[in-house]
This record gives structure tokens, sequence and C-alpha cells, in this order.
């Protein structure tokens, strides 16, 4: 990080920490390697409705200086000067007068090397906090030096939570609900002080023994074309469905359960707690489901990849069902240092049991992706490799035909969503359906 930007990140993460104090709004902050912006985002979808002013992390600005933009309710300002003298003034303006100011803040809160997850649960204690799943092989593992250290950064947040709170923990997860007897034993295993001890705990999954649960997930389609998923929501002894469009997989669920069990955790009405969930909108490149080309359809999931994360796209597709042919295109998954090879490998045996086509985007996916991909029986026939992510979706443009789903997945280096925005039915909706539209984004090369 440079001198200057270390000097920005001090000042707004110090005017941060000001404004909290100053206004004590409702935190919920949410952490994890899978699923934190979905998460986010359907917490918000509940709670907005319990509050005179909520405000969430846009986007995915979960970083060290993406929280404290968040907490001043600025944007990022990129290369611009003057936008950042913008919005240190903006923070300075908050803290010496009174302002109007949201009364529920809900954060992402990522981990890109070690320590940014515990500088910041030093000063925000958050009112609850929300553990998604933690990534055998999570992004970013290549700054770590194992993926359990990645998970000792990620838990101190759940230490964080204050005296009173609300810990929300993953049942499906084992490791995720060990922070459960953290809490309640009040053991420090993670290198911080021991908790409160009146800090609650709600699990949420489809465990059976999950506080909040979800069962009978159902892929919803009209027409013969898919459309979003379905299922059915238990929760302090009541079963409601639940019903959402634009969106494909099971690992959806979780992230609503997630949002059920804030609603409870603050004591919002069922009634409300299901309408948020009705509500929620899914964020730009999570699964979602969007008309392509030749009447194909595409499912974009190309904010970012990790190994779990794309075999369990995998999995989601396997299970549609289509009349035409099953696409995959996979570009590199980044910043797995040691384990790149390996990784790659894996996730190419599980496309081969689900795509009839794979299109490999850069070098890691042409030569292991690939390579684990015949390995699991694929024929090299079906197999297309590519250097770049407009070349990629260049090809499929001239394949792709009625019926077909294409699955588009990869780092967010990769810029996978190029792919997608070249198989667009309306591409001039691509600003509202796909990541990464931004001016600055679509500058880059």
């Amino acid at each position: 990080m440079s001198f200057l930007k270390k000097i920005l990140v001090s000042i707004l993460t110090f005017e941060s920490r000001i404004i909290i104090a100053k206004y004590k709004p409702f935190v919920v902050a949410i952490t994890g390697s899978v699923g934190k912006t979905s998460t986010k985002d359907a917490v918000y979808s509940v709670l907005k409705h319990s509050s005179k002013f909520a405000r969430k992390s846009e986007k995915s600005m979960n970083s060290e200086i993406g929280l404290p933009l968040t907490i001043i309710g600025v944007p990022n300002a990129w290369k611009s000067l003057s936008g950042w003298l913008h919005n240190v003034l903006k923070g300075l303006e908050l803290i010496v007068w009174r302002s109007e100011y949201p009364d529920c803040l809900v954060l992402e809160i990522g981990a890109d090397h070690p320590g940014d997850i515990k500088r910041v649960a030093k000063w925000l204690h958050p009112d609850i906090v929300v553990m998604t799943k933690v990534s055998n092989m999570p992004v970013h593992v290549e700054f770590f030096s194992s993926p359990e250290e990645v998970f000792t950064e990620k838990a101190y947040l759940a230490k964080a939570v204050k005296s009173g709170g609300t810990l929300i923990l993953l049942a499906d997860d084992e490791k995720i609900m060990e922070l459960r007897e953290v809490v309640e034993i009040g053991e420090n295993v993670v290198g911080t002080d021991t908790p409160k001890a009146n800090t609650k705990v709600i699990s949420y999954g489809v465990n059976e023994k999950s506080d909040v649960r979800g069962s009978d997930v159902n892929f919803s389609y009209l027409n013969g074309s898919l459309v979003g998923i379905g299922f059915k929501l238990s929760i302090d002894g009541n079963t409601i469905p639940v019903n959402v469009n634009g969106v494909l997989g099971g690992t959806y669920v979780y992230p609503l359960l997630a949002a059920a069990a804030a609603g409870k955790a603050k004591g919002i009405p069922l009634g409300v707690i299901v309408d948020g969930l009705n509500e929620y909108k899914a964020p730009c490149g999570r699964m979602n489901i969007i008309p392509g080309v030749n009447s194909s359809t595409i499912i974009d999931d190309t904010y970012n990849s990790s190994p779990d994360a794309a075999v369990s796209a995998l999995e989601a597709l396997k299970t549609v069902q289509c009349s035409g042919r099953k696409i995959v295109a996979f570009g590199d998954m980044l910043e797995l240092g040691k384990y790149a090879s390996d990784e790659h490998r894996r996730v190419g045996q599980a496309v081969a049991g689900v795509a009839n086509t794979l299109v490999a985007v850069g070098p890691r996916s042409k030569m292991s992706l690939v390579e684990g991909a015949v390995n699991g029986g694929m024929l090299a026939t079906n197999i297309h490799g590519f250097d770049s992510s407009i070349e990629a979706g260049k090809y499929i443009v001239s394949i792709v035909s009625a019926g077909d789903v294409v699955l588009v997945k990869g780092s967010q280096s990769m810029r996978m969503e190029r792919v997608s925005t070249t198989l667009l039915r309306e591409p001039e909706k691509a600003a509202t359906l796909l990541v990464r539209q931004e001016k600055e984004w679509l500058e880059k090369k």
C-alpha cells in the first residue's frame, strides 16, 4: 500500500470511529469467504423495514477503505484527489455538526491480508455479527500462511460482537459452529478478549438442528425457462414458503436464512421478515439468471471465484433442466498461491460431470482446469481455451443456440463479465444486469 493511501485510510478510519461513537447506529457486520455480499443485501432487505434510515455497504465495499467509506456515506473516489478531499471533509462534517445519519448500518467486512479484520475488531463492536461459510480454500489464501489462518482472521469479528449482541452462525459448517463454544464457554481461541457472557447465538442452515432452517429447495420455471428458486423457511415453530426470482442455486438459501436470523435477533415480526426476503434482489455477478442471445440462458457468476464457489455453481447447474447444452465458461481462479494447480484440476474434474462444453480462459484454466476435465472424462473436442474473456465471449456467441444454458465464472481480474456482456439478449441493460460496469472498470484493459 502506498504511503498516501495509508494516510488516507488512517484518516477515514479515525473519522469512522468517531462517527460510530457519536451516532450509535445499530450495526450488523458480515464476514466469511462465501456469500458475504449476497448475505449483506438480504439482511438489509429485512432490516430496512424496521429502521427509519438504513444503509448498507454498496456492492462489495468490504476492504479497509471500503468500510469507512460506507460508514461516512461517500463513494470510492478512485484516482480523484478532489474526490478524496470531499470524502474526508464529509466525515469531518458528520463529526462537527449534528447531521441526519442512519440508525442501522449493514456492513460487509472482508480480509485480503492478515490483520485486516483484527484491526477492525478493535474498534467496531457490532450488535449482530453474521458468519457465512469460510471455504476450505478461500479467496486471498495466497496472502496467508494457510487456509486455517484465513479462518482465524475471519473469527476475530465473532469475538467483537458487543455485550448483549447476537452472533449468527452457519449450522451446516462445523468449523463455524465451533464459535458457539467460544461465545458460550468464553474460551479464548482466536486471540482476542474473552467474549461477553450474555452474547446470544442463532444458527441458520438446512441442518435439522438449525434455529432458522431452510428445506425443500426447488427451482422455478416459467414456460420452460429457469426463473429462480424457492424453499420453505422454518423459524420459531412456523414454516413459510419463500420465493426469489433471478437467481440460481441452493447456496442462495443461506443468505436468506441468515437475513431471517438477523430479523429474529432484532425482534422483527415474522410477516415483515418474509416480506423482506421476498423483496430481495440479488447482487449482480452472483448466480444471476439472465436472458441470453439466441434464446439461451446465462448464469452470470462473474463477480469472483474460488474453488468451493466454483464447485457449488457447478452443482447448481447440474440440477438445471434445459433443452439444449450446458456450456461452462471458466476463467482463472487467482490468489490461490501454491494451491492453484491442484484446485484448478479439482474444479476441472467437477466440470466434466456437468458440462457438454468447456471454455477455459487464462493460463491456469487452459492448463490445469482442462487437465482435470480431461481426467474426469470430458472429450478434448468439447474443450476450448482462450487467453482473454473477450475472445471467449466471441466464440460462445458463435456456437450458442436455443435452450443452451451458459455458466460464466472467474476471478475478478479475469473480467469474465465481458463474456456475459457479449451474450446478453438485451445488451443495453448491461449496466443494471452485470458487475463492473462503472466507467473506471470499463476503461481498464
